[in-house]
């Protein structure tokens, strides 16, 4: 290979690299494709600016000559055996979403838990069980329940409790450590029965879910809970921001943003603060929403 074709193999592998880049950030479309690259400074291999028949081109010649990897075929034979199917192009970006970032926790599990196993969330724990109608013992899930802290608080007050994560070691570290019956589900993929729990605690846990998804996610959480069931959700807030920080998906949503989502789905607000609390509005990253099943 000469001195130039190795500068070319080089640039379409870097061209390559920024589609996957846009695609995870839900840059399906080719002309969205074409935006993300303009916006960012990507100039095309003549240094030219891109659009949307640019993209298909460059597509298509770079699976006909071989210029990609084994990371990258799936993504580009899905694209070229037909550009349009978008259905499919997003369903294996939501696959690399979850694999990252569930991979991301499996990897860390321990660091996690002995990084949050003392935390105080008993602000949390109260607005979630002072919402909740009827006499206990309530039948709880903690969606996203990790290495099991908030599962063990739940079942020490005698309720009913499920944990559900995505992570296989945060499972099996759950199960042990609570003695709860835990499911492993990716949330993306839930499987849950219908009008089955009187509360749902997700704490730091929906904001993983890239917001493509959330109608569809907190529909089957509405679905899963009794009538005028409770719906607990604590997230880092932001500015309607949405992708990967250390190697995790994450969306930074207002609360307007948030309420708009959850309300959609059929809920009525109870309850919204942020936390810690104590301290300035600048030093509270996390926005907490209680919700009822109307």
């Amino acid at each position: 290979m000469t001195k130039q074709q190795h500068k070319k193999a080089a640039q379409v592998h870097q061209l390559i690299v920024e589609f996957e880049a846009a695609l995870l950030a839900g840059k399906i479309a080719p002309q969205a494709i074409a935006d993300h690259f303009n916006i960012n400074g990507i100039p095309t291999l003549m240094g030219m600016y891109w659009t949307s028949t640019v993209v298909n081109k460059f597509l298509n010649d770079a699976v006909i000559d071989g210029h990609i990897d084994s990371k990258n075929k799936e993504t580009l034979k899905l694209w070229s055996d037909n550009n349009s199917n978008i259905a499919a192009l997003n369903n294996l970006r939501l696959r690399r979403i979850s694999e990252a970032t569930i991979g991301h926790y499996d990897r860390l599990a321990e660091d996690f838990w002995q990084n949050t196993k003392n935390h105080d969330v008993s602000q949390n724990y109260e607005a979630f069980l002072e919402a909740i109608e009827g006499s206990p013992p309530y039948k709880i899930l903690d969606l996203g329940c990790g290495p099991g802290r908030d599962l063990f608080f739940f079942k020490s007050l005698g309720h009913i409790v499920t944990g559900l994560d995505g992570s296989r070691e945060f499972v099996a570290m759950a199960r042990a450590y609570s003695d709860c019956e835990v499911l492993h589900q990716d949330f993306l993929k839930l499987n849950l029965p219908q009008n089955h729990y009187n509360g749902l605690f997700a704490n730091a846990s929906l904001f993983h879910v890239p917001s493509s998804e959330l109608p569809k996610v907190l529909l089957n959480l509405f679905v899963t809970l009794k009538p005028r069931g409770i719906l607990f959700c604590s997230n880092p807030r932001g500015n309607n921001d949405e992708g990967f920080n250390d190697e995790r998906y994450g969306c930074f949503l207002n609360l307007e943003t948030w309420r708009g989502y959850i309300t959609d789905a059929g809920f009525d607000e109870v309850q919204c603060y942020y936390r810690p609390p104590g301290v300035s509005r600048n030093k509270q990253p996390w926005l907490v929403t209680v919700w009822r099943k109307s």
